[in-house]
């Protein structure tokens, strides 16, 4: 099954106020593992930066100015994710934001039904504790080493690591990679041979066999396969 895993970056914390996306990230999962097929697109929003969002994710108004606009890759971004399922940590968030942008262009917004909310996955699983990206990773052993600020496609890699973890996969592609093993190294023992129901029709005739016969009896009492023979 295909899915994509997103993550945004945004001028603040609500686009009903002018707020605006600054970052898309997108990474292209099947049977929840990596294709390496992504998406990455940085957005001009057309307004200031505030000091609050600059610190999250550093990503200043100068840089951002010459990006291009939300319009202008809206119809490549639609293109990426189709109709697949959206894995997003806290998905109410980046989607509310991704629908006041397709809101502005006149694009109808992605509904609800399509998320899979990463965070409320987390919560069910991990009752009572923080559930923050940074702390999952902790939780599953995965390097963000690199997570020095927030970006919407380094996040998007990370989040599909603990996707994986998440919903179990991982421990299911261990099983089958080591039922996979055994069954290979076991192969000429263990695996048991299927009998057809109805044998072949022999293919070599009753002369062909008679020919066979006198022709091995013309190469006298020790023709060179019995030595081998032998010796095994």
């Amino acid at each position: 099954m295909r899915e994509i895993v997103l993550d945004t970056e945004t001028t603040g914390l609500d686009p009903l106020r002018g707020d605006r996306l600054v970052e898309i990230g997108c990474i292209e999962i099947f049977n929840r593992m990596p294709t390496g097929q992504t998406f990455h697109r940085y957005i001009n929003p057309e307004r200031d930066m505030p000091a609050e969002a600059f610190a999250v994710h550093g990503l200043s108004s100068e840089f951002l100015a010459t990006k291009p606009l939300f319009h202008e890759v809206v119809e490549e971004f639609l293109t990426f994710i189709g109709d697949a399922p959206l894995v997003i940590h806290n998905a109410s968030f980046d989607i509310g934001f991704i629908n006041a942008e397709l809101d502005r262009v006149s694009r109808v917004p992605i509904p609800r039904e399509r998320l899979v909310d990463t965070l409320l996955l987390a919560r069910r699983k991990h009752p009572g504790v923080s559930n923050r990206l940074d702390d999952l990773c902790s939780r599953y052993a995965i390097d963000n080493s690199r997570r020095t600020k927030h970006g919407a496609l380094l996040d998007a890699e990370l989040l599909a690591e603990v996707y994986v973890d998440l919903v179990g996969a991982r421990q299911s592609q261990l099983i089958l990679t080591q039922e996979s093993v055994e069954i290979r190294v076991g192969a000429s023992t263990d695996m048991p041979r299927r009998q057809r129901e109805v044998p072949l029709v022999p293919r070599v005739t009753d002369a062909e066999r008679e020919a066979h016969r006198a022709f091995v009896a013309t190469l006298g009492e020790k023709p060179i396969w019995n030595d081998f023979l032998a010796a095994t």
